[in-house]
């Protein structure tokens, strides 16, 4: 692909899936390159690092000019800063005894090597250039005062991936460690969360209500929902709503503590149709006081900012100008407490990449 850019940095990026690499390059925000796609071998160790020199080899070996970084995602908790990836890894089991694989890549191609989890290079592609600015624009060309500055990105596949930025910065605890796919599962508490909000959790409870023992994807899933597919419709939509009352406790409780707009992308997202309902109504349940008084979940009114009827709600809020005492000024004050839910509308492979490249570019 031809550069237009000749001035500014281009960094190669690659989203790092169990099942498949893909490499791409970077420069002002776009993509530089053709993406190249290639087999992951996640469970051969020699196989994998293999492929990922050669990947990136044949990027920069497409690219006019030398990058200045390597930046890319890799699922699942490390110790990032460092560019070791190590520990719980499902998805990559060849590594859980740590791997050096930042600085393996810098001794080969002479260049900093950036590696984040792939969820926060999501949440931070989201924030810079995806769901946040969308919203804030939109805010604006509406006359609304409000500018949201926080997001919690989540990613629904293969895992339930989780990123949060504040303010611009990517927020990523002492440890490289800012998670949510362990928190408890609603309905079984003694099993992680992520057990319910999955590609596999939705093959699972699809499985279990209809008793159908084919090996049915969610894409196939949501096609019976749909009616275009041989199956259980009902078990095939409460599979889904499953998911997103599951999805929607957990993100109750991250949502409470970090005050911010959520955004939701990943391979299940297709089926939003059928699990928003369940996951909205979930944020907007009640919760009780000893003393009997019910409370919102969450405490600010959360709103489905892809329906435009609650999004016109959402920015409107309840503003009203109140006097300042002792003076004849008076300042617009709106007691409502908003956030939103939104779909990616740049795909979670837009946004990490975007992602890879900012946190690259501010980071050199």
């Amino acid at each position: 692909m031809e550069q237009n850019n000749t001035t500014k940095p281009i960094v190669v990026t690659l989203d790092a899936g169990g099942t498949n690499f893909v490499f791409g390059a970077m420069c002002d925000g776009k993509p530089v390159s053709t993406q190249l796609t290639m087999p992951s071998s996640a469970h051969d160790l020699d196989k994998c690092l293999s492929t990922l020199i050669s990947g990136f080899e044949q990027v920069i070996g497409s690219l006019e000019r030398k990058p200045v970084a390597i930046s890319f995602a890799f699922p699942g908790p490390a110790d990032y800063r460092n560019g070791i990836i190590g520990g719980y890894l499902p998805n990559f089991p060849s590594f859980r005894d740590g791997v050096a694989l930042g600085p393996m890549l810098e001794e080969k191609f002479g260049i900093p090597v950036f590696i984040n989890n792939d969820a926060d290079l999501f949440a931070y592609g989201e924030a810079a250039g995806g769901a946040l600015p969308r919203i804030n624009r939109r805010l604006a060309d509406i006359g609304a005062s409000k500018c949201y500055r926080n997001l919690l990105g989540y990613t629904f596949g293969t895992g339930f991936g989780f990123g949060f930025v504040m303010d611009g910065k990517l927020n990523l605890g002492d440890n490289s460690c800012v998670e949510t796919f362990c928190l408890k599962h609603r309905d079984y508490p003694q099993y992680i969360v992520e057990d319910g909000v999955s590609i596999r959790a939705v093959k699972r409870v699809y499985r279990e209500l209809s008793g159908d023992e084919r090996e049915l994807e969610p894409r196939d899933i949501c096609r019976i929902a749909d009616g275009e597919l041989e199956g259980n419709a009902e078990a095939a939509r409460e599979s889904f709503a499953t998911l997103g009352r599951v999805a929607g406790d957990a993100m109750a409780t991250a949502a409470t503590l970090m005050d911010g707009i959520i955004v939701i992308g990943g391979g299940l997202t297709g089926a939003s149709r059928y699990f928003m309902p369940a996951l909205l109504e979930e944020m907007r349940s009640s919760i009780a006081t000893m003393s009997g008084d019910k409370l919102n979940r969450v405490q600010m009114e959360v709103y489905n900012l892809d329906d435009e009827t609650e999004f016109e709600k959402f920015a409107l809020g309840n503003s009203t100008r109140i006097k300042v005492y002792g003076s004849d000024r008076e300042v617009v004050y709106n007691n409502k407490k908003c956030i939103g839910v939104t779909l990616s509308d740049i795909g979670a492979s837009a946004a990490v990449s975007l992602g890879a490249y900012l946190y690259a570019v501010n980071n050199i």
